[in-house]
């Protein structure tokens, strides 16, 4: 396991089924200790990339990399990677606490460790309960506890916060990043934006199978442009000043403006000319707001 390497690394990754390109040449990596989420439209190629690093898919140009391999080529897999994909099953007959005894025993891995993931993601009440009476949310917290049996570096998980409940999703961010501060490398889809915002330190885009950008959460918000909320009993006098200066400004409610210009410019000028203000502050766009720009609109999908 070379140490330099990303813990997940894609190299122009491509994979095409039969007339249809599924993913295009596709590279990015994911650093250890921080969470990725990845997200594009439906038909983007989410799903076939994730699969293609847990080695379920075959690509048919480049290479999807764990530790500077293929998943084929881990020593002991289940100990180095972790996943959920929407497609996870569970037979529906067996305890929550069966299963995971189920997939220890298979893998070689202690039954201790089954009470442990089972206290890590709060099921011990529903350990008894057969899973088919499980809600999709109570699913989805048994398909991470089973990820989580070997103790894995990475982790891959596909909505891991679908049929969550608002507690759940909460429970879920503080999980993840408690997992990203042991040194733990995350990567996760997901379609709900807003909530990816708060979970994640990067975000990679693609459509149509390729990147469309790769970068901090907060300095991809930072790409989009600055700009400032101001508020003043002179707005009109100050939008004037504005458009004098070459700077675009626009009414955002009583006495308000939106000006396309960092708020400290916004206030240098103010004060400059004898102008009051009563607010001034900035505005970013919202990870949703720079996806829409990014994709032209098409909206963000699981799968």
């Amino acid at each position: 396991m070379p140490s330099e390497s990303p813990p997940i690394e894609i190299r122009a990754l491509t994979k095409r089924f039969r007339k249809v390109l599924a993913v295009d040449d596709l590279s990015f990596s994911v650093e250890r200790g921080r969470i990725t989420g990845f997200v594009g439209p439906n038909g983007a190629g989410k799903t076939t990339t994730l699969r293609a690093v847990l080695g379920l898919v075959a690509p048919t140009g480049g290479e999807a990399l764990v530790f500077g391999r293929p998943y084929s080529a881990l020593d002991d897999p289940i100990r180095q990677v972790g996943a959920v994909l929407e497609t996870s099953t569970f037979h529906p007959g067996r305890s929550g606490r069966n299963h995971l005894r189920t997939v220890a025993t298979a893998t070689g891995i202690p039954r201790s460790r089954v009470e442990e993931v089972l206290a890590l993601v709060g099921l011990v009440p529903a350990a008894k309960r057969r899973v088919g009476g499980y809600s999709l949310g109570m699913r989805q917290r048994l398909g991470l506890a089973a990820a989580l049996l070997g103790d894995p570096q990475v982790l891959v998980l596909d909505e891991p916060a679908n049929g969550l409940d608002p507690e759940g999703i909460r429970w879920l961010r503080t999980f993840l990043r408690e997992l990203a501060e042991q040194g733990r490398t995350i990567l996760v889809s997901s379609h709900v934006l807003a909530e990816l915002a708060q979970t994640v330190d990067d975000v990679a885009i693609i459509a149509k199978g390729r990147l469309i950008a790769h970068a901090p959460v907060d300095e991809l918000t930072a790409r989009a442009g600055s700009a400032t909320h101001v508020r003043s009993p002179q707005a009109g006098a100050l939008q004037r000043l504005l458009a004098a200066a070459g700077i675009e400004a626009s009414p955002a409610g009583e006495d308000a403006l939106g000006v396309a210009a960092e708020p400290a410019r916004v206030g240098e000028l103010a004060a400059a000319n004898g102008i009051v203000l009563h607010e001034l502050r900035p505005e970013s766009s919202s990870l949703e707001e720079i996806f829409l720009e990014l994709t032209g609109g098409e909206e963000p999908a699981p799968g």
